[in-house]
């Protein structure tokens, strides 16, 4: 069995996956690598059989989400401890045996994470508070926050009121860049394949603590990573985070019938006025 096993997940990742399978085979040659390609159309599958013949590839003939695609590639991976990486991520020295040396010495660790940067090393925050009521108007993205981003309730969520040079337990972290034991991935049964897309870091995260293990931020280990559909804005792309969204909440926070009845309309509604503002700058940009 190898120590470690990488998991990456791709759908039309074609631009991006080769550097971070580059960085892969330069600075982690000791990890086995399952790529899980969630039926790609930019030819993503066949550049990886054919440029980086090292590399297991899953190629999946539908798209069944994120989810379902991490699952496979765990199940299919022999590693004692497996990381999920994004196609977007690179690294200039070795993340993962360091991951791994933490999750050794700590068998009360469910979950570690590095620090996630942008490429001119600019933090990103990659670690967060679990989502409750306030996230909807102070999440990274809202206005509130763009334009008081020092308030209370934003800083408690995003976590951006220590240096991030710090180790320390936190709620949940991105799922860009994580790494488990293979046994907790066991004893959770996996991802919950019903979030398709977003969330789905989140709610692991949870049921790794619901299951009285640590999630660990780490930032002695960097980790390249380029945002990119976190800001779509395409219908499919808002949907799917607003299902996922309305699941979390199903999963975690259900409670009284008359709550739960607002907040579902709540999460419906915001879901239709960025559908429709979507459609709004269509029709614009086509005028």
């Amino acid at each position: 069995m190898n120590l470690v096993s990488a998991v990456i997940v791709t759908f039309n990742s074609r631009a991006h996956v080769a550097a971070c399978l580059d960085s892969l085979h330069a600075h982690c040659p000791h990890a086995e690598v399952i790529v899980v390609d969630n039926a790609s159309r930019d030819g993503t599958p066949d550049m990886i059989a054919r440029d980086f013949p090292w590399a297991t590839l899953l190629a999946r003939g539908t798209n069944a989400g994120l989810s379902a695609a991490i699952n496979d590639g765990v199940y299919a991976a022999s590693g004692q401890y497996v990381a999920v990486l994004n196609p977007d991520v690179r690294f200039d020295d070795d993340v993962l045996a360091p991951l791994a040396s933490f999750l050794r010495a700590h068998p009360d660790a469910g979950v570690v994470a590095p620090k996630l940067v942008d490429d001119d090393g600019t933090l990103q925050l990659s670690c967060r508070a679990f989502p409750g009521y306030s996230t909807a108007v102070f999440n990274r993205y809202s206005l509130l926050t763009r334009l008081f981003p020092d308030n209370a309730a934003s800083r408690r969520y995003l976590m951006s009121g220590f240096t991030h040079n710090d180790l320390r337990d936190v709620d949940w972290v991105s799922g860009a860049a994580m790494m488990f034991p293979r046994a907790v991935f066991e004893r959770l049964e996996g991802w919950d394949e019903g979030f398709f897309l977003f969330n789905e870091d989140v709610d692991f995260c949870r049921r790794v603590h619901d299951a009285g293990l640590r999630v660990v931020y780490d930032p002695e280990v960097r980790v390249y990573h380029r945002i990119g559909i976190s800001k779509s804005v395409a219908p499919r792309i808002i949907i799917e985070r607003h299902r996922s969204m309305w699941r979390y909440y199903r999963k975690h926070l259900r409670g009284h019938p008359a709550r739960d009845a607002l907040t579902g309309a709540a999460i419906a509604a915001r879901c239709g006025l960025l559908l429709a503002q979507g459609g709004a700058r269509r029709l614009a940009a086509r005028r």
